[in-house]
């Protein structure tokens, strides 16, 4: 039954959290507060909350759970820790699980090299981390920089301990060939030193050094090592020519902007190192409940607590009543200490004003991009006379090789956009590998034999093929006496001589002939998106269990090796190939590996050879 409003009067009058649940018991929304009975009141007096989203949340909770603190801050942790661990639907939730590009520098290996990394959530403690880059184009191109400017290896650490003579990136003077010993220790630390302090954006302090560096090695006749070094600096100078912008702060920042709209708030994050801006981030909270000072102290604490390395400012377009607290929380294991700030005027205030420009800017993408996909979407709807708005599409491909490894893919399309998350793939079982009828019956049936328990389905489901797939989809689906999804074939009509280029031919449920739409149609690029990816998806999955066929295959032959050890090796190496040319030391870090097993191994080497 719905809250009872007379137990408002029982709440307590200190500070804490309240979590709101609903019928099912679910925590649906969870806020903190100075003062909890006040709190919890303002809900629900009418017209008290003028947000339009208030009503819909307030209709559902059933009961209000207190836990009363000592103070702000120790609300402030609890909410944080409490929101990640119910998730609830009306708070504003940083969902972010995926992974980050990042520059790695692995300082604990004798011969630190830079490289490409994804990581995620906290970076791991076994170098440093620079980053993480907005995208992977901009992280390649900052590393190829770097290696234009420090000759660091970029080699294996099995590619240094083997090799015997340098390899063609020390004659382009990308490599001071550590392998070889061709540099000393101390100086390939000095080039580590140095990347380390250009990518925090230190600048000034590697050109001084260099110069310095410079100058010494021409005092003591170094003339070749002395005009590297220039080279260096030049190409430094070049570069920060072309970066340099407007300096509105020199101190590392982070620029929040938030824009409204209904429910939805669109928040973009502008990162500003050493004076420049290097990049952004945006996110998007729907049905959120907080005021935009609410949701912007639930945002700090759920980004920057994660074992991030903070800035020293954060400014924020409004002002936060807790901003102490949060400050406190943040900085409790901060190597720096973090000051957030709500700028009223001058350069840091128009640093404030762009972040905000920026929501709004991604408000109004988002609002095109979506009202585009909507547009392509109803044409699809019109153009293949299905009977749903085909907001949820699935595609399915079967892939084999030469009658063996039979697989098939799903992949799912939501308002347009692919739904990697929803992605599924099949070993094919009953199915001759050949037969693609057989085949697309099968997982068909599977699929959707648990999708009609489920109440999971479709509005559209497309085939790879022609008539004779799109009749045996059909046949599927009134067996399992589903009449509610639409489906459709999409087959390429190999093109001859006489017509040029192939077509795309769209089969439709009781229709004789196929619908062939223009070559530029953006209903036409979306299908072949949807298919293209359909067999992506079955190719890379269908390799994937061949490797690891292959591989078990090859080491099933191998005396004392059983299938625990198998996969062990499988794991450590990847390939067989690898395994066939690992040394001995190698093999011996394998755990779970005894000298016998190595001997064993070495043995197999020495056959296969």
């Amino acid at each position: 039954m719905p809250f009872d409003v007379k137990k408002l009067d029982l709440f307590p009058t200190k500070p804490g959290v309240y979590l709101m649940r609903d019928k099912k018991g679910d925590v649906i929304y969870i806020g903190k507060a100075k003062v909890l009975k006040q709190r919890i009141k303002q809900y629900f007096v009418p017209g008290r909350d003028s947000r339009p989203v208030i009503p819909y949340l307030v209709a559902k909770i059933e009961s209000i759970e207190t836990i009363v603190v000592t103070s702000e801050k120790e609300a402030l942790f609890l909410e944080s820790n409490l929101i990640k661990k119910h998730q609830p639907n009306y708070n504003a939730l940083l969902k972010d699980d995926k992974t980050y590009i990042s520059l790695k520098i692995n300082t604990k290996h004798n011969w630190p090299m830079v490289q490409l990394v994804r990581i995620k959530g906290k970076p791991p403690t076994d170098g440093l981390y620079f980053g993480p880059y907005i995208n992977a184009y901009a992280a390649r191109k900052t590393l190829e920089l770097i290696k234009k400017l420090f000759p660091l290896r970029s080699c294996s650490d099995r590619e240094l301990s083997i090799r015997k003579r340098p390899c063609i990136l020390h004659q382009m003077k990308r490599c001071v060939a550590p392998c070889v010993n061709l540099c000393t220790k101390e100086g390939y630390d000095r080039l580590v030193k140095n990347t380390v302090q250009f990518l925090r954006g230190n600048d000034k302090g590697v050109l001084k050094t260099l110069y310095a560096q410079m100058e010494s090695a021409s005092e003591n006749l170094a003339f070749e090592e002395a005009a590297g070094i220039l080279r260096t600096i030049k190409q430094i100078e070049l570069t920060l020519e072309e970066q340099r912008v407007e300096k509105a702060t020199r101190a590392d920042t982070d620029a929040i902007g938030i824009y409204r709209h209904g429910d939805d708030a669109y928040l973009t994050l502008l990162f500003i190192r050493n004076g420049k801006l290097i990049g952004s981030r945006q996110f998007t909270f729907t049905k959120t409940v907080e005021e935009d000072d609410e949701l912007l102290a639930s945002f700090l604490l759920q980004f920057y607590g994660v074992g991030r390395e903070l800035p020293q400012e954060i400014l924020v377009p409004v002002s936060i009543e807790s901003v102490k607290q949060i400050e406190d929380v943040l900085n409790e294991n901060a190597t720096r200490k973090l000051h957030i700030l709500n700028p009223q005027k001058g350069d840091k205030r128009h640093l404030s004003d762009l972040a905000n420009t920026n929501a709004k800017t991604s408000y109004e993408k988002e609002k095109d991009d979506k009202t585009s996909r909507e547009k392509v979407l109803l044409e699809m709807q019109e153009k293949l006379r299905l009977t749903n708005f085909p907001k949820k599409i699935e595609c399915f491909d079967n892939s084999h090789l030469s009658g063996t490894i039979p697989v098939a893919s799903m992949v799912v399309f939501e308002d347009g956009i692919k739904n990697g998350k929803s992605y599924r793939t099949y070993h094919l079982r009953s199915a001759d590998p050949s037969d693609d009828y057989g085949a697309m019956n099968e997982v068909l049936t599977r699929r959707y034999g648990k999708a009609k328990q489920s109440n999971n389905l479709p509005d559209c489901i497309i085939v790879d093929g022609g008539k004779g797939q799109l009749s045996t989809a059909v046949k599927v689906l009134e067996s399992l006496d589903i009449s509610t999804v639409d489906i459709i074939a999409l087959a390429k009509d190999q093109g001859r001589h006489d017509r040029g280029a192939t077509q795309e031919r769209i089969f439709l449920r009781n229709t004789k002939d196929p619908v062939i739409l223009r070559s530029n149609s953006s209903l036409l690029f979306l299908l072949q998106q949807i298919r293209d990816e359909a067999h992506r998806f079955a190719i890379t999955f269908q390799r994937k269990q061949r490797k690891k066929k292959t591989i078990v295959t090859t080491l099933a032959d191998i005396p004392g090796i059983g299938p625990v050890k198998q996969k062990l090796l499988l794991s450590y190496f990847g390939s067989a190939k690898r395994l066939k040319k690992a040394p001995q030391e190698e093999l011996e870090r394998v755990q779970g590996l005894s000298y016998r097993d190595v001997d064993q191994l070495l043995e197999w080497q020495k056959s296969e050879t």
